[in-house]
């Protein structure tokens, strides 16, 4: 018979008639933080709002305000990448509408994206959706924005977050008055603003990381002459039986697809199918039994983004699982990773050394021909890459791109003195994003250190 070790914890009466909690994850040891060191009070003290966003149809044809979702918080901050639009009238709109410095919370969500938090740097006129709290701090308030933001995505912020969620199944949430009982050291307004500054060098690094993407991305399609393309909106088209036995395809949606207007252009110029430019290993599915909170890295679609692996809300597998599968789908350095289920069509480079294997939806490509990594991986996320995803990927519920579609992915083959050219603005790019990844958290140890220290300098 097995023996196993029990983990309790030993609270007071008071403390359960304070917090009205009975559920034991609320009271586990890992979550205490001593609140009798230094000035801690509830953030509630210092907002000047805390009130939930709009609950309303969004639309993407830019129909209305931008309205940011929970996708939307990355890193600390908020951006405006693939927003959506909502429709309300002026009222409205000047009761949700963000402001600098406004601090987004996401509420309610699967529990590892619960207590995301975010803040608004943009100037752009925009709302924000229901199932994120909008935090505004009071003027001349004891705490500044930049270090509420900072604080509740430091460590002491985490756990009082983790501490005071509701957990469902498949869900938690944090409501607006659990979260103004969030407690907050109150640190020196000196040290405060040394946070700020931080934060704000991080969002200008971002903020250049996507400058430079962007221009890299311009030269990219002008080169192309597809800059601003816009695909026709037929209401039918007609083909050759040849063409739909090729394709093993005989849906409209196929055939009337935006890629086969891109494709007409990309063709004019030299070109390869990706099969013939890289070898292609499918990655491993080991079972959700194997999962672990630590250990080495378990690489998901939801790992992957143009802009690298995305760190937060990673799987771990066993040192002896990985030991069994990394010869086979270890990426290495210079390889490229390509989604091919769920979010069919996501790819990024390998730019530093991984410890850890892939999953089943994902692709390990090893480039075979003289073609810059940098310049296919951005083939891969741009409209060519993605319509031809969109085209040929299928399922009723969860989108499966067949590696034999992959393979015949058409990728427009520029000069090599024009490939590493945008692969140089890519790497200042991810230069600059780094930088911003790394000021974050240089803010993030700081507030902790300053808080353990006692806030004293």
């Amino acid at each position: 018979m097995l023996a196993s070790s029990m983990v309790f914890s030993i609270i007071q009466k008071s403390q359960l008639e304070g917090a009205k909690r009975l559920d034991a994850e609320y009271y586990q040891h890992e979550y205490f933080i001593d609140f009798t060191k230094g000035d801690w009070r509830p953030i509630g003290d210092f907002l000047e709002q805390c009130q939930y966003g709009l609950s309303y149809a969004m639309n993407t044809t830019q129909v209305g305000y931008p309205i940011f979702k929970m996708d939307n918080i990355e890193d600390a901050f908020l951006f405006a990448n693939n927003l959506k639009y909502v429709q309300i009238n002026r009222g409205e709109f000047d009761d949700f509408r963000l402001k600098k410095d406004d601090i987004l919370f996401n509420r309610v969500n699967a529990e590892e994206f619960v207590g995301r938090t975010g803040i608004f740097k943009l100037n752009l006129e925009s709302v924000f959706a229901s199932y994120l709290v909008r935090l505004r701090v009071k003027i001349e308030s004891e705490i500044l924005s930049d270090y509420l933001n900072i604080f509740l995505n430091s460590s002491f912020g985490i756990r009082q977050i983790q501490k005071i969620k509701r957990r469902a199944v498949n869900q938690a949430n944090v409501n607006a008055e659990e979260l103004k009982q969030i407690r907050i050291k109150v640190l020196p307004l000196n040290t405060q603003k040394e946070i700020e500054k931080l934060s704000n060098q991080s969002w200008q690094s971002f903020e250049n990381s996507k400058y430079l993407c962007s221009q890299t991305e311009d030269l990219f399609l002008e080169t192309l002459e597809l800059k601003n393309f816009e695909s026709e909106n037929n209401l039918f088209s007609i083909v050759n039986l040849s063409e739909a036995k090729s394709a093993d395809r005989i849906d409209a949606e196929y055939f009337n697809s935006p890629c086969n207007k891109m494709l007409a252009q990309i063709l004019k110029g030299k070109t390869a199918k990706l099969g013939d430019l890289v070898d292609m290993t499918k990655g491993v599915e080991p079972g959700a039994d194997a999962y672990q909170d630590g250990g080495k890295l378990f690489i998901r679609v939801s790992s992957i983004s143009k802009d690298g692996l995305i760190g937060k809300t990673q799987k771990y597998v066993s040192e002896e699982l990985y030991k069994e599968f990394k010869s086979e789908y270890q990426p290495q350095v210079g390889e490229i990773l390509l989604t091919k289920d769920a979010s069919p069509g996501m790819a990024c480079v390998v730019r530093e050394p991984v410890e850890g294997i892939i999953s089943s939806g994902v692709m390990r490509l090893k480039l075979k021909d003289k073609i810059n990594p940098e310049y296919l991986t951005l083939v891969l996320n741009s409209i060519i890459g993605q319509l031809q995803a969109e085209r040929d990927a299928g399922g009723s519920i969860i989108a499966h791109w067949k590696p034999e579609q992959i393979k015949n992915l058409i990728v427009p083959i520029l000069p090599i003195l024009t490939q590493n050219k945008i692969a140089d603005l890519l790497l200042q790019s991810y230069q600059s994003r780094k930088k911003a990844a790394e000021l974050l958290e240089e803010a993030k140890l700081k507030v902790e250190e300053m808080i353990e220290k006692g806030g004293e300098k």
